[in-house]
C-alpha cells in the first residue's frame, strides 16, 4: 500500500523519535520509526503524515525524507500564534519519545511533466524536497526558487544547494526585499509546454504564483497549510444534505458546516483540520453541485464535482446528495 497522488490511508501506528535536530532557530526535524514488528506504509512525493498531538488533536506535516526510507521524516516550524501542535513538538518531544500517526494522505502529488519549476517559501520547502528528489531520480529538468527572510532561517538549503546549486535560486527578503513572484513565474515560462509549477509557502506567495501562472499559461499546483477561503460567506443560505448510505436527510443552516451538522446527528465522518486543507473528511458527491471552498482541489477537479470537503464546502443549490 502506498499513499500515492490523490489517496488517503488511515493509520493507527506508534512511531518512535529516533533522531531530533533543530535545523534553524524555529524548525525542528523529527525522524520517526515504527516498532520492531510494524512496517511503514509507502508514500510518494507530496504526501503528509497525520500526527495525533496530545492535548491538541490531529495535525498534518509534510514528509520530507526520501520516499522508500525505513523512517518518516517531518520538519515542524514553531508557530507562536498556532493552536499548540508545533509548540508541543518543539518543547515536549525528544529522541526516544513516541508519537501516534493516524493517517497518511497525498493531495499534492507530483504529476508527470517534461519540466518542473518549484517555488518554496520558508517551511513550504518541506513537500518540495521529496519532489526534487523524484525529479532528480527520473532525470526530469527542474529548478527551485527558494524564498525566505535570510539563509540561516531556510531549512535544508545547504542540502539542496549541494544537490544542484546551479538550479537553485535563493531569495533573502532581509537583504533583497520581497521578491516578485510574478517575475519568477514569467522567467520560467519560456519553455512553457510540458512545464508544471509546484508552489508551497505563505498564502500571499501562492496566490501571486497562481495568478502569474494564469497570465503566462502555466499550470500551477499549490499546497496550503492554512485555508484559502472562509468557511462562511455573507449571503450563505441553508441547504438539504442527503446522506445516501445512512439514508438520512439533514438541514445545514447558513452559519454551520455540513460536517458539524453530521457530527451532531451522530454520522461518523473522519475529520482533522476543519479548514479544508488536509483532505481527511473527503466525501463523494452523488447528486447536486458543491460550492467548493477547500484548499485542496484543482480547478479541473472542482469542475468535475466528484468530491467535496464538508468541513468548509457547501451546496450551490437547495439540495446535495453525498455518499455518507
Amino acid at each position: 500500500m502506498t499513499a500515492s497522488a490523490g489517496s488517503s490511508v488511515t493509520l493507527e501506528l506508534d512511531l518512535r523519535v529516533v533522531h531530533r535536530e533543530l535545523v534553524t532557530d524555529d524548525v525542528v526535524v523529527l525522524e520517526l520509526a515504527p516498532g520492531d514488528t510494524a512496517s511503514l506504509v509507502g508514500w510518494d512525493a507530496g504526501a503528509h503524515l497525520d500526527i495525533a498531538v496530545p492535548g491538541v488533536g490531529p495535525r498534518q506535516y509534510s514528509l520530507c525524507g526520501p520516499p522508500g526510507a525505513a523512517t518518516y521524516t517531518i520538519a515542524v516550524k514553531r508557530e507562536p500564534a498556532g493552536r499548540g501542535g508545533s509548540a508541543y513538538l518543539h518543547d515536549e518531544v525528544r529522541a526516544g519519545g513516541v508519537l501516534r500517526a493516524t493517517g497518511l494522505r497525498n493531495h499534492f502529488g507530483l504529476e508527470e511533466a517534461e519540466r518542473y519549476v518549484f517555488v518554496a517559501g520558508g517551511i513550504g520547502v518541506t513537500p518540495i524536497l521529496a519532489m526534487v528528489r523524484e525529479a532528480e531520480r527520473t532525470g526530469r529538468p527542474w529548478e527551485l526558487h527558494y524564498l525566505g527572510r535570510r539563509r540561516g532561517q531556510m531549512p535544508f538549503l545547504s542540502w539542496i544547494e549541494d544537490l544542484a546549486g546551479d538550479r537553485v535560486r535563493v531569495y533573502e527578503s532581509d537583504i533583497d526585499g520581497i521578491p516578485d513572484a510574478a517575475a519568477i513565474v514569467a522567467g520560467a515560462s519560456s519553455p512553457a509546454a510540458g512545464t508544471l509549477v509546484y508552489c508551497c509557502g505563505p498564502e500571499a506567495l501562492m496566490s501571486a504564483v497562481e495568478e502569474a501562472g494564469r497570465l503566462h499559461g502555466l499550470q500551477v499546483r499549490s499546497e496550503r497549510f492554512a485555508p484559502a477561503d472562509e468557511a462562511h460567506h455573507d449571503g450563505d443560505t441553508g441547504f438539504e444534505l442527503v446522506l445516501a448510505r445512512s439514508e438520512r436527510t439533514l438541514w445545514v443552516p447558513a452559519d454551520r458546516s455540513a460536517l458539524a451538522v453530521m457530527a451532531d446527528a451522530g454520522v461518523n465522518v473522519l475529520s482533522s483540520c476543519g479548514e479544508g486543507t488536509c483532505g481527511t473528511c473527503e466525501v463523494a458527491i452523488i447528486e447536486g453541485v458543491a460550492d467548493h471552498r477547500d484548499s485542496i482541489l484543482e480547478d479541473d477537479e472542482r469542475e468535475a464535482n466528484e468530491y467535496m470537503y464538508p468541513c468548509v464546502s457547501r451546496s450551490r443549490g437547495p439540495r446535495i446528495v453525498i455518499e455518507a
